[in-house]
C-alpha cells in the first residue's frame, strides 16, 4: 500500500492545477493555510467601545500644516476610522467644513466646537472655504445631546474650549485642546486641566475623553483611568485619554500627514 501525506498530496494537486492552467483561472482559489481537524479558528475579540484620537493640524496657520499635504490628511483620517471601525472619533486642530466632509465619507454623526481667536471665529485657510477652526467629536451612534463651553482662563489670543456629546448608546464622548503655557501650578494649562476634570466628573454616565492636553500630568478626575501617548514617535506624552469605562487598552499608530501619532482606545462598557 502506498502512503502519502496530506502535505505531499496538496503539493501534487497544486502542481497538477498549475500545469492545467487552473490556478490563474478567476473561478479557482486555494487556501494558503490548512486548519487541521480539531483546531478551532481564533478571532480577535474587540472590546465593545472604541475611540480614535487625532490632532490633525488642519488650520492652515501652524508650522505643521505643510506636513498635512492637504487634503491627504483628510484621507488619512477617513482611512483610520474605517480601518479601526471605532465607535467615536475625537479631532483637535480641525476645520468645521473638513469635519463635515469626514462625517459624510464615513457615515458618522458629529458636533463641532469653534475656537474663538482674537475675539472671533478663526477661518481656516490654504485653501479658504473650509469652515472655522476648532475641535470635533464624531460618533457611529446617533448624538442625542451635546454641549461645549470655554474655560475660565486662556493664554494669548486663543480661547480654549471643551466639547462633550451624549450618544444614543448613553455614552458621553468628550474632547479638548488645552493651552501651551506649561503645566506648572497656576498656569493657564493647569487651571484648564482642573476645570476639565470637573466637567468629566459631572457627566453622570459612562464617559470617555481624548484630546491633546499639552501636558504630561493627568487631568482625570477621581475614579477615571488615564492613558497617554508617552510611547509615541511624535510629540510623546501630551495626548491623553481618560474614562470610567472598564478594562481600557491603548494602541498607538504612527501617522503620515500630521505631527502627532494617533491613539486608538478600546474599553468595556460598565454593566
Amino acid at each position: 500500500m502506498i502512503s502519502i501525506s496530506l502535505t505531499r498530496l496538496r503539493t501534487l494537486l497544486i502542481g497538477c492545477l498549475a500545469a492545467a492552467g487552473l490556478l490563474s483561472s478567476p473561478g479557482v482559489a486555494l487556501a494558503s493555510t490548512v486548519t487541521q481537524s480539531g483546531d478551532a479558528p481564533t478571532q480577535h475579540v474587540r472590546r465593545p467601545y472604541s475611540l480614535l484620537q487625532m490632532n490633525i493640524c488642519d488650520s492652515g496657520y501652524a508650522g505643521c500644516y505643510a506636513r498635512t499635504q492637504y487634503p491627504k490628511i483628510l484621507d488619512e483620517v477617513v482611512e483610520r476610522i474605517k480601518a479601526n471601525d471605532v465607535n467615536a472619533v475625537t479631532l483637535n486642530e480641525a476645520c468645521s467644513g473638513d469635519v463635515a466632509q469626514i462625517a459624510r465619507r464615513t457615515g458618522y454623526h458629529f458636533r463641532f466646537a469653534t475656537v474663538i481667536y482674537n475675539g472671533a471665529p478663526l477661518a481656516c485657510k490654504t485653501p479658504d472655504g473650509r469652515g472655522e477652526f476648532g475641535n470635533a467629536v464624531l460618533t457611529k451612534e446617533a448624538i442625542k445631546a451635546s454641549e461645549d463651553a470655554p474655560y475660565s482662563v486662556f493664554s494669548g489670543v486663543e480661547q480654549r474650549r471643551w466639547l462633550c456629546v451624549t450618544t444614543a448608546r448613553q455614552v458621553d464622548v468628550c474632547t479638548s485642546h488645552l493651552s501651551t503655557d506649561g503645566e506648572a501650578p497656576g498656569s493657564t494649562n493647569s487651571v484648564q486641566c482642573a476645570e476639565l476634570g470637573q466637567v468629566l466628573a459631572s457627566r453622570g454616565r459612562p464617559a470617555i475623553f481624548a484630546g491633546d492636553v499639552n501636558r504630561r500630568a493627568s487631568c482625570a478626575p477621581e475614579g477615571h483611568w488615564t492613558l497617554t501617548d508617552a510611547a509615541a514617535t511624535q510629540a510623546p506624552g501630551i495626548q491623553h485619554a481618560y474614562g470610567n469605562l472598564t478594562s481600557p487598552s491603548l494602541e498607538l499608530e504612527p501617522t503620515t500627514y500630521t505631527d502627532h501619532d494617533a491613539l486608538v482606545i478600546r474599553a468595556g462598557l460598565p454593566k
